[in-house]
């Protein structure tokens, strides 16, 4: 039944573009024959060949993309389209299992193309985002506010109870899913629905395109190198480096995600601590201030029309606080504390400033810099001499793939057989202690220019019993990368940060379930 349905409907999807003066047959023809041209050049259009369906980064680019969407949207809508009219009683089988199935093509191109998008980003990439943003948020739409698909979730969710744990837990993934889209919104209130999510789609692409402009814009450049005192001659080289790959002389200082960054603990010219630490908090100010009211404005209104008081009540609804009420009750407790923690660490820092025979008040951008002597003159630690022992190589091998199998008995062998799309970029094949492979990691570890800020961890395929698909999974971090020929020496926070955004991947690794939604 589920191969009929589709077969029928997904013909109509795809001719959507067709003019209406041809014939139907006619249409059908051309519609094949296009998807076929299609999908023999674009490797997008079929799983990868490659072990675990690793993507094929060295055969796609952003030339493939809008007709991988184009055609996983029209294959979508007609996966979707059978389902909800699915003459058979709607049953867990036949409606959430496989909405489960379908999309296909379109997560995994969109998998590829929203990861990329945030570590190697262009102008072309954004081109795409941006046009392609109202586009998946009308399919959403298309999806969550469908009244007869919804009737089919409706129908299972009242009759789950005899269905196992995980199935319930999908059922009830899905219903809270369409219910907090607007599935039981009236007609004209998911016409405005659909408007707000529109403009929301295309404020946000827009505000996280402005931030990424930013870190390519708001560099500082420094031609006298005293003003870098306090920063090692390996970090200097590294900015030297940086300054010449992008075509300007001296030396260029690049923002990353943190409002304090990580270089105002080292440099001991406090107007040059200050140049940077304003330039941190003022990326993109001016073209992201209005965005921000916008968006304000529209998710309260979004809010409004789904039943709640404001958009962190809507929020909550899906976090394990649950209630604004819990989060302000946690604050209220956990504000006074920190407060009084913060003021007696300044009281210290302040000392420290004033005992150095310095005259004036802590700022903001004194505050990494003065703490580290603070912690000196308290414990006797220099972050300059612990340095040298977080190579980065020696923190992956001997720390973190050391610690992880002493943990969980599981072990990495790097693939260098598998293309990646950087030359920053390791592959690792992963196993359990008994030899059984559980799936590939990828490790992504340094800043560049087109790389969205911060660390994270995301998969290029999900783990999933019900597909088969054993989990691809990358860490991303922002490390300075040294000149050519020097080590890697990571400070301690950025150490945490690997093991921490380890810590996330080890969840995408050991993911044991059916259901890729789960």
């Amino acid at each position: 039944m589920r191969k009929t349905l589709i077969a029928t409907t997904i013909t109509s999807a795809l001719l959507l573009s067709a003019c209406s003066s041809e014939s139907t047959q006619e249409t059908k023809q051309q519609s094949t024959t296009q998807v076929q041209d299609i999908n023999a050049s674009n490797v997008l259009f079929k799983p990868s060949p490659l072990q675990y369906m690793a993507p094929e980064f060295d055969k796609f680019g952003t030339t493939e993309y809008e007709a991988a969407f184009d055609a996983g949207i029209a294959q979508h809508n007609a996966e979707i389209m059978a389902i909800a009219n699915n003459p058979e009683p709607a049953t867990f089988e036949n409606t959430l299992v496989e909405m489960e199935l379908a999309g296909e093509l379109l997560n995994r191109a969109s998998a590829a193309f929203y990861n990329l998008s945030g570590l190697i980003s262009n102008d072309e990439y954004q081109r795409i985002d941006k046009k392609m943003a109202p586009v998946f948020s009308a399919h959403s739409d298309d999806i969550y506010l469908n009244g007869a698909l919804f009737a089919r979730v409706q129908t299972v969710y009242d009759n789950k109870d005899k269905l196992s744990a995980e199935d319930q837990r999908l059922v009830d993934f899905y219903y809270k899913q369409f219910v907090k889209a607007g599935a039981k919104l009236n007609d004209a209130e998911k016409a405005k629905m659909r408007e707000i999510n529109a403009e929301l789609a295309k404020l946000s692409t827009e505000f996280s395109q402005n931030v990424l402009k930013s870190f390519k814009e708001d560099v500082i450049l420094v031609t006298d190198k005293s003003k870098l005192a306090g920063l090692s001659e390996g970090e200097i080289a590294g900015l030297a480096a940086a300054a010449k790959k992008a075509g300007k002389d001296g030396y260029m200082i690049t923002l990353v995600n943190t409002t304090q960054q990580p270089i105002l603990a080292s440099l001991e010219n406090r107007e040059l601590r200050e140049q940077i630490f304003k330039a941190s908090t003022n990326r993109a100010a001016k073209t992201n201030g209005p965005i921000i009211i916008k968006e304000t404005n529209l998710r309260a209104q979004k809010a409004e029309l789904l039943g709640f008081k404001d958009w962190a009540s809507y929020v909550m609804t899906s976090r394990m606080a649950q209630t604004t009420d819990n989060v302000y009750g946690i604050l209220d407790d956990l504000a006074p504390k920190a407060v009084e923690k913060a003021q007696a660490e300044a009281k210290a820092i302040q000392k420290v400033i004033n005992d150095s025979g310095e005259n004036f008040e802590l700022k903001p951008w004194d505050w990494s810099f003065y703490a580290e002597k603070v912690r000196a003159e308290k414990y006797d630690l220099d972050p300059a001499l612990v340095k040298p022992y977080f190579e980065m190589q020696s923190v992956i091998h001997n720390g973190l793939f050391f610690a992880m199998e002493k943990l969980y008995g599981i072990t990495f062998k790097e693939r260098k057989d598998l293309p990646v799309y950087h030359d920053d970029v390791m592959a690792f094949e992963v196993f359990n202690a008994d030899g059984s492979a559980i799936g590939l990691f990828y490790m992504d570890p340094y800043a560049r220019e087109g790389k969205r800020g911060g660390a994270w961890m995301s998969a290029y395929v999900s783990q999933s019993g019900l597909k088969g698909t054993k989990p691809v999974i990358y860490n991303a971090q922002n490390i300075p990368k040294p000149a050519e020929g020097e080590p890697t020496l990571m400070t301690f926070d950025e150490v945490s940060t690997m093991f921490h955004e380890f810590g996330h991947a080890a969840h995408g690794l050991f993911s044991d379930v059916k259901y890729p939604s789960l």
